[in-house]
């Protein structure tokens, strides 16, 4: 399948507007209109809704998004091995999930760039289920999770821990009362949605739910919601008075830095693994 009509389905879904995707893409709206056709004639589906600025996947879009985006970052992946082979340098593949990699992604980086050995490192922010498929596969070196994988063939190492608390804004209706038409949730782990669901079954049915943790924290900073976030994360803003404890309930996220078993020894992924504890664990 033309990787170059994938492309362009996906910057279509993303911006649900074909001129943009076109703009984007530096192509002409005809044809990024033309490669849609083309996509849909191959899979002889339709994959998009058409309405005048609202422009939604069908069905069989929403099932193709995933295998799209799996496609085009094994692509990625396998261009990225090949120069890696011709590099002087040693490689390695890091990934997170979105909640976690818009606070840890950089700092995490700017630490491995400590190491003795000059790296050349690809970064990347996918979804969990994903992750351990490619640490299962050895398509990726290591990883960041909250949350362990429950499988032999991984070995993890907690790295750190992160206090959640739920904060709002001073004088949110949350102050008094957690509420689901005022919350959003956000998705740390299967874990924490266990102990969430048994602790506040009224929240279940919440306004708003992400895996974006500053998307959740934009909300919050606007008094429209309050959420569960890190407190190292919140604290500038408890300090300075913008938010406040919305419940006395706090949860404890544990960081675990996951490989593949038999990559457990590997000399890089320990050193890569002791300075991330001794840098991101607790003071």
């Amino acid at each position: 399948m033309d990787t170059d009509l994938l492309k362009t389905f996906l910057e279509v879904q993303r911006t649900r507007h074909f001129g943009k995707a076109a703009e984007n893409l530096y192509l002409t709206q005809s044809a990024v209109s033309f490669r849609i056709r083309q996509l849909e004639q191959q899979l002889g589906v339709n994959l998009f809704i058409r309405h005048r600025n609202n422009i939604q996947l069908t069905a069989a879009g929403e099932r193709l998004l995933p295998h799209a985006q799996t496609m085009l970052a094994a692509l990625q992946r396998a261009r990225q091995d090949v120069a890696d082979s011709a590099s002087q340098s040693p490689a390695l593949q890091l990934a997170m999930p979105m909640v976690l990699a818009e606070q840890l992604l950089a700092p995490t980086l700017q630490q491995l760039a400590l190491l003795p050995t000059p790296l050349t490192i690809r970064a990347e922010c996918l979804p969990k289920e994903q992750i351990s498929d490619l640490l299962l596969s050895q398509q990726l070196d290591l990883a960041m999770l909250p949350e362990p994988v429950k499988t032999e063939e991984l070995y993890r190492e907690a790295i750190t821990q992160l206090p959640l608390l739920a904060v709002c804004t001073p004088g949110h209706a949350a102050c008094k009362q957690l509420s689901a038409a005022e919350y959003c949730y956000v998705e740390w782990g299967q874990a924490f949605a266990l102990q969430h669901s048994r602790d506040w079954p009224q929240l279940q049915a919440a306004r708003f739910s992400t895996n974006s943790a500053q998307l959740a924290l934009t909300q919050v900073l606007a008094g429209n919601v309050a959420a569960f976030l890190p407190e190292s994360w919140v604290k500038p803003y408890l300090n300075a008075g913008q938010l406040v404890a919305a419940a006395a309930q706090r949860y404890t996220l544990t960081l675990y830095a996951v490989c593949h078993q038999d990559r457990q020894q590997d000399s890089l992924l320990k050193a890569a693994i002791a300075l991330l504890k001794r840098q991101l664990g607790p003071e």
